[in-house]
């Protein structure tokens, strides 16, 4: 039987059959939210007030490090109650705007890590002519671009959704509004929605990693022309935190959505799904912090200017 009313909204059991965790989770959740404010928020600051990251690659990073504030922020709060007691409950509006949110600012993310592989393709392969190409009005239109990629599968995607015929139970099998679990609640043939969304993953992470691994291929062939070992080495450590990120994000990501039938990810998914919410965006920054010089000298400048002006 379904319902297309939805005269309460649904409940998310989220990690209720592991209650005993539940606490444990919720101050995990608390830490790694304070955590990624700090971390991004200083990514942002850094970007924004040392005119020697004023460059397009910060630009960008700067970006990746709001969306990441954004994403989290769009899910914690509701995890947090979730964990808290044991009304699991959440509007259909709510349920609405957090899913629609999440795949707007899932695939902006998506779509920028390929702005950024493209943006370090263009800087090691073609540095006399890198400030030429990657003016200003350009890096604009490419995050617009990644923006309106969010934006138009977001709308596409939450309109097919909730057109499916939900069983009346409205109970998600998971802690927030996502399209896997809205498949698994629903009590018709959903043969046409999941063959819909495999499409779209596929065409949002096959491509785009796709895209990035090629951008590589060119940038190894340029490193191995490169004379300079301190320039060599200073284009590896970027480019490998930035792949490490890509296969963080990309591959828990096509776990969750590519088969959401798969007994796999029916039962593991929300564990995936905790970690691309919580632990990516809070690795994003620590991987480009720990692994970039230049991040860290402009922290350290900045501290020593907050020190000095405390003194005077």
């Amino acid at each position: 039987m379904t319902n297309k009313s939805f005269p309460v909204g649904f409940i998310l059991l989220g990690f209720s059959k592991w209650s005993f965790i539940e606490t444990v989770l919720f101050w995990a959740v608390i830490l790694l939210y304070t955590m990624i404010i700090i971390t991004n928020s200083a990514i942002i600051l850094l970007s924004c007030a040392d005119p020697r990251l004023h460059t397009p690659m910060y630009f960008f990073l700067s970006n990746l490090s709001f969306l990441d504030l954004c994403f989290t922020t769009t899910a914690a709060p509701q995890m947090l109650s979730n964990l808290w007691g044991p009304d699991k409950s959440i509007t259909y509006t709510g349920c609405a705007i957090q899913l629609s949110v999440l795949i707007c600012l899932g695939v902006t993310e998506g779509v920028m890590l390929v702005v950024m592989a493209f943006d370090r393709c263009v800087a090691i392969c073609r540095p006399l002519c890198y400030t030429i190409i990657m003016h200003p009005q350009f890096c604009w239109k490419l995050v617009l671009t990644a923006w309106l990629s969010g934006l138009i599968e977001s709308v596409t995607q939450s309109i097919i959704t909730f057109q499916l015929p939900f069983c009346t139970h409205h109970h998600l099998d998971d802690f927030l509004c996502e399209v896997p679990a809205f498949i698994r609640l629903a009590c018709g043939d959903t043969s046409a929605n999941e063959w819909q969304m495999i499409i779209s993953v596929d065409l949002l992470t096959m491509l785009p990693v796709a895209l990035i691994l090629t951008s590589y291929v060119y940038i190894a062939q340029a490193l191995q022309k490169l004379q300079s070992d301190e320039g060599r080495k200073k284009a590896i450590a970027t480019c490998s935190s930035h792949l490490i990120v890509v296969f963080m994000f990309y591959g828990t990501v096509a776990i969750v959505y590519t088969d959401p039938k798969n007994h796999f990810a029916s039962k593991y998914g929300k564990f995936f799904a905790f970690f691309y919410t919580l632990v990516t965006p809070l690795l994003n920054p620590l991987i480009y912090t720990l692994r970039n010089k230049e991040v860290r000298d402009a922290l350290q400048r900045l501290l020593r200017k907050g020190v000095n002006t405390q003194k005077k």
